[in-house]
């Protein structure tokens, strides 16, 4: 009798947990559109309590400005930033059609040459190629996550003005909903947490996808390719996926570099410079500045990277890795889903995130 209840005292956790998950999941999928926007938004209200810190840090002397003033220029200086992306972009998609005549003439000849070659008798068409290679679908799903992103701009911007209005009186309803003194300190560290391990990642991340945006902007100048701006810009967005967006921002201008010049020369140029570029700076120096703050297994990585690019297609891929870190600190702090945060974790140490009773 006692073996009875003890396996349905076993079984009884894991079904609700595996209840709890399958739910989860249909949430996120049929929810979709509705939670997209508002991570967004979570994302860009990170960014701007961020770069209001710093430069409340770089303030000259020993002057602190208030925070409504940092806020304001934060938020001044973002949508400074999105004014100049956007004229950026819009002038090379102007440019890309005013060149494509070119491009195309290029890349038949390409085809031609490629052809012969490789001995084919009949020549395919660009239509037998993009056939053959399912592009149209990733750019189909690229323009849909674009276009959805663009529709939903205006109810983003409207959640990261309430979520800077919230956020003022934010600590006095965190302290109004706890009444013990010790599960609110609990709840604090585990914010706190995640607060420091987001904040250093997405640093670390931003400065070396600058880095690495500038020095293939210097290469593509240099090899005389179209829109070198446009192009170390989109590198820039890339480094954010990990793994699958540096073999894109060196796949992406290479194949322009071919199309465009026609011949191999420039082409293995700038493949080699861009694949040194992403290796030296995504498999050496960001690993040595990141260190062990993040804590994620890299295969853990990539299959979230998987998880998140079919839940919630390209958004999801750049949200993955904060993602995850939020999973493993809140499951870290649990007793029962501790296991679950050491599987996550790269070495198994998770002591940092657990709460000291």
């Amino acid at each position: 009798m006692s073996d009875g209840r003890l396996n349905v005292g076993r079984i009884l956790p894991f079904s609700l947990s595996l209840g709890v998950a399958a739910l989860t999941i249909v949430l996120l999928v049929e929810g979709r559109e509705f939670l997209i926007p508002i991570a967004i938004a979570v994302v860009i209200w990170y960014l701007i309590n961020a770069l209001a810190k710093l430069m409340g840090r770089l303030a000259p002397g020993d002057t602190h400005p208030p925070t409504w003033l940092s806020l304001f220029a934060a938020v001044v200086a973002m949508s400074l930033a999105m004014w100049l992306v956007g004229k950026l972009i819009g002038g090379s998609l102007a440019g890309v059609s005013e060149a494509a005549a070119g491009y195309q003439q290029n890349l038949d000849a390409l085809v031609v040459k490629g052809s012969h070659l490789l001995g084919f008798e009949e020549i395919p068409t660009m239509a037998d190629i993009f056939d053959q290679v399912d592009l149209r679908n990733l750019i189909s799903q690229f323009a849909e996550s674009a276009a959805n992103i663009a529709g939903n701009i205006g109810i983003i911007l409207i959640y990261v003005l309430f979520l800077l209005l919230e956020q003022q009186s934010f600590d006095q309803k965190l302290s109004a909903i706890f009444e013990s003194r010790e599960r609110e300190e609990s709840v604090r560290r585990i914010l706190g947490q995640i607060q420091v391990d987001i904040q250093t990642y997405v640093w670390i991340k931003s400065l070396m996808s600058v880095l690495t945006g500038a020095i293939s902007y210097a290469v593509l100048w240099a090899a005389g390719v179209d829109f070198a701006g446009f192009w170390a810009f989109v590198i820039f967005l890339l480094n954010y996926i990990p793994t699958i967006g540096s073999m894109l921002g060196v796949i992406f201008p290479a194949v322009l570099t071919l199309i465009q010049f026609g011949e191999l020369t420039p082409f293995l140029v700038v493949t080699g410079s861009l694949g040194a570029t992403q290796f030296l700076i995504g498999n050496i120096l960001e690993p040595r500045m990141m260190g062990s703050s993040l804590n994620l297994s890299p295969l853990v990585v990539i299959l979230s990277l998987a998880l998140w690019g079919k839940l919630w297609g390209i958004v999801g891929m750049f949200l993955c890795v904060p993602i995850m870190v939020i999973v493993m600190i809140v499951l870290a702090h649990f007793a029962p889903t501790r296991p679950i945060a050491i599987m996550l974790s790269s070495n198994g140490r998770i002591d940092e995130y657990v709460t000291k009773d």
